[in-house]
């Protein structure tokens, strides 16, 4: 069999590959730069339109989470789910599939991690807390296991059946509020608080911030070397990449789509138990907040990088506790946080096209 045989190595110039990493580095950060400038300046003009100061707003938006140490915990807590969910939905859509169902899965791991927060109370911290932590990562595992099932087994379209499972999640979470564990003093549907066991200690001078942060931070070191450097990992992207060429090379194609959903679950339900354990401790209704949207939104932005989802989730949490201090501050109201996000996206998505365009010349 004949071979093909490339060009020396050292017939290209010696800065060539560094040079080209820099290139490609511009090429991905430079669409990020200018999509968060443009969504700011749209967002402006639709303050301005409104009669606000945008400058004041955005002041308030930038500077809350680092003002105070209640406003950086604050980020630090709502960076966790935002993140968390953001995984749910990249992981199971590096195998090309689309996971819309993280809310559920959420409020479902918030159910198992409360049980057993609740029923075994009387454990001490080093045998309750692990186990509500896991409870809340399997009951999301076998939420998203469900619509990993139907797709496998019946080709049921995974869209579909994780954002019905969304609205029954909403039903179990009701009931456990409303019947099983109910709060009768907290004015709206609420469990009883879990045992002192069941709590995430705090980290730092008050207010402290929960440990579930530093437990995210090794998650986001798995997941990355998950991705990266394992077979499976590679293979999932594969998947992902090219459905076709993965089949004809003997990947288990569907195996893999349904794994990827149940990984997403689990993580997304570990996401529930650490709002139970290190933020609420107990279960309530709207727990969810809109952690299922920004996590999506958080997904699509950092285009597959598993590495580039914290920070992506970072700043979308910067923005999001900043929100409320605008809407104080200069009467701005919070949802033009969410158009801003939305704007950052599409600019995003945008930029794509321009930049094929510009490859192609």
């Amino acid at each position: 069999m004949s071979e093909t045989i490339s060009p020396a190595p050292s017939a290209a110039p010696p800065d060539a590959e560094p040079s080209n990493r820099v290139v490609e580095a511009l090429w991905l950060l430079v669409p990020y730069v200018v999509s968060v400038v443009l969504a700011f300046v749209v967002g402006g003009l639709i303050i301005l339109a409104l009669g606000q100061d945008p400058v004041a707003a955005f002041e308030s938006v930038l500077t809350t989470s680092f003002n105070t140490r209640f406003g950086t915990v604050e980020t630090l807590h709502k960076w966790v789910p935002i993140l968390l969910c953001a995984y749910a939905f990249a992981i199971p859509l590096a195998t090309g599939k689309f996971n819309i169902g993280s809310e559920g899965q959420l409020l479902v791991g918030a159910t198992g991690g409360v049980a057993l927060g609740i029923l075994w109370s009387d454990l001490p911290m080093v045998i309750l807390l692990p186990c509500v932590l896991v409870a809340g990562a399997l009951a999301g595992a076998l939420w998203a296991g469900i619509a990993a099932f139907l797709m496998v087994k019946f080709n049921v379209n995974e869209i579909l059946s994780t954002v019905v499972l969304n609205f029954i999640s909403f039903q179990v979470i009701d009931y456990v509020a409303s019947q099983v564990w109910p709060d009768r003093g907290a004015g709206h549907p609420a469990t009883t608080p879990v045992g002192d066991g069941a709590l995430l200690p705090g980290i730092g001078d008050t207010p402290p911030f929960h440990s579930g942060v530093l437990l995210t931070l090794v998650l986001v070191v798995v997941i990355a070397v998950f991705m990266r450097r394992t077979a499976t990992g590679f293979e999932m992207r594969a998947v992902g990449a090219n459905l076709r060429a993965a089949q004809v090379h003997g990947i288990k194609t569907s195996r893999l789509a349904g794994a990827g959903l149940v990984v997403g679950g689990a993580v997304a339900g570990l996401a529930g138990s650490i709002e139970v354990a290190g933020v609420h401790g107990k279960m309530l209704e709207g727990m969810q907040s809109n952690f299922l949207i920004l996590g999506i939104i958080v997904g699509l932005m950092a285009r597959g990088s598993m590495l580039a989802l914290p920070v992506v989730a970072f700043g979308i949490a910067v923005l999001e506790v900043g929100a409320g201090s605008m809407q104080r501050t200069a009467q701005v109201p919070v949802e033009m946080v969410l158009i801003i996000e939305a704007l950052i996206l599409l600019f995003l998505l945008l930029s794509d096209i321009v930049r094929t365009k510009l490859r192609g010349r």
